[in-house]
């Protein structure tokens, strides 16, 4: 993987972890939802121009790519924020984080011709072990179940997104600002008419938490918009599994922040789930 692809899902990485942190933090609803990506909206609209105004001709077949990534993109959210009020943060998004990218590089070998090499495959299946560990080693303790259900969806939801964004931004050559950005407007508007039944609860979570939700705002296209930026110069099987290095930071943030608690445990098997990011990585 070259350094520069390495560099920006790094960033990224950083970007998640943190945006994912406060979502936790504000523990809301669809209503925030709609609140940081029509912030974000506004937020990136002059990039969305000056890109817009670069980009290729968005025929029918292009928009109704990006109708679907939209569409993943909302699922995915709504999924993490049920998630996130149901379990814990740093058993829901590391469950979330190991389970997307072995779905995302198998879609990638299957649908976008993609190479799977061994040393790929033994690296998935070090991410896979220390998925089940860090989950109480298997032990249905409370919460760890529910946690595990909705890491594994919203996993399954990231390896599509993945793969089908990945499509996008390299063979049809979409800008992935555009791409993202198109997915933040999908989100305000259908979840516009919900956050206006519950506008009082979105007058509260803006005057409550309104840093935080400018955070996510920022963090949470910026995060994206690079990993899609990377994926124009390097395969999906090197970019999804590198993304998990966020995984370490939201366990630290959840068991140190959040007081979660488990620390030792989880964060010994989240390093193991990093030992098989690296072997995918070098793949």
């Amino acid at each position: 993987m070259s350094a520069p692809g390495f560099t920006l899902v790094l960033i990224a990485a950083f970007c998640h972890a943190t945006w994912n942190y406060s979502v936790k933090r504000i523990n809301a609803g669809p209503e925030l939802i709609w609140l940081f990506s029509a912030l974000s909206v506004l937020i990136y609209l002059p990039l969305a121009i000056y890109f817009g105004s670069k980009a290729v001709l968005l025929d029918g077949m292009r928009l109704g790519v990006i109708a679907v990534s939209a569409a993943l993109h909302l699922g995915y959210f709504l999924l993490l924020q049920i998630g996130y009020r149901k379990g814990d943060l740093s058993l829901v998004y590391p469950t979330a984080r190991a389970t997307g990218p072995i779905l995302a590089a198998g879609f990638a070998v299957a649908f976008l011709k993609e190479t799977l090499t061994p040393q790929i495959a033994v690296g998935g299946m070090i991410i896979v072990f220390g998925v089940l560990m860090l989950t109480c080693g298997g032990k249905a303790a409370a919460g760890t179940v529910t946690s595990l259900v909705f890491g594994i969806g919203a996993g399954l939801l990231i390896g599509s997104y993945t793969a089908w964004d990945a499509h996008a931004v390299s063979a049809l050559a979409i800008p992935p600002l555009l791409l993202d950005y198109a997915s933040s407007i999908g989100r305000s508007v259908l979840l516009a008419p919900q956050a206006y039944r519950r506008r009082s609860l979105v007058r509260d979570i803006w005057g409550t938490y309104r840093l935080w939700v400018l955070l996510i705002a920022v963090f949470n296209p910026l995060a994206y918009i690079l990993v899609l930026v990377a994926l124009t110069f390097t395969p999906v099987v090197y970019v999804a599994p590198v993304r998990e290095l966020s995984v370490l930071l939201s366990v630290l943030m959840g068991s140190l922040l959040l007081k979660e608690g488990h620390l030792r445990h989880r964060l010994f098997w989240s390093a193991v789930i990093l030992v098989g990011v690296v072997v995918l990585a070098g793949g």
